[in-house]
């Protein structure tokens, strides 16, 4: 059994010792920056020079500074404080946990069902072991 599975690895082996090279070879080409050679009869493209060459073309010049104006000031207008519900009292402890103010993404700055699951979520990882089950914490506070 065992020369059966020596004469099976060499049978498998022995291809890859007695097969020639690839056969394909890669084209000699006159410029090194293409990889597809010309099609016979055409003369091959000139190559764009780099960076940092005699040949290189430089960008126009800025305006003068004279001549730049920059943008005219806007008076921005700060947010309104965030309108934070009164305090929610767990459940299971009986202690009453402030809620964090948070701006809401609603019209106005109003805080829709999307903003009060995060901020509910949030304290309830602020708040750790005080707001007991996590679970809980946040489904009460998001129903509050």
């Amino acid at each position: 059994m065992l020369m059966a599975q020596r004469l099976a690895f060499l049978a498998l082996l022995l291809p890859t010792f007695i097969l020639p090279a690839p056969l394909a070879h890669a084209q000699t080409v006159s410029d090194p920056y293409t990889i597809m050679a010309p099609e016979p009869g055409t003369q091959p493209p000139k190559h764009k020079t780099r960076r940092g060459s005699s040949n290189t073309v430089y960008p126009t010049p800025l305006p003068a500074p004279e001549k730049f104006n920059p943008p005219p000031s806007r008076t921005v207008t700060p947010l309104r404080p965030a309108n934070v519900p009164p305090a929610y009292v767990v459940p299971q402890t009986g202690q009453a946990l402030p809620n964090l103010p948070m701006y809401g993404s609603g019209p106005g700055g109003s805080e829709t069902s999307q903003d009060r699951a995060v901020r509910c979520s949030h304290q309830a990882g602020v708040y750790g072991a005080a707001a007991g089950d996590r679970n809980a914490y946040v489904g009460g506070c998001i129903n509050q």
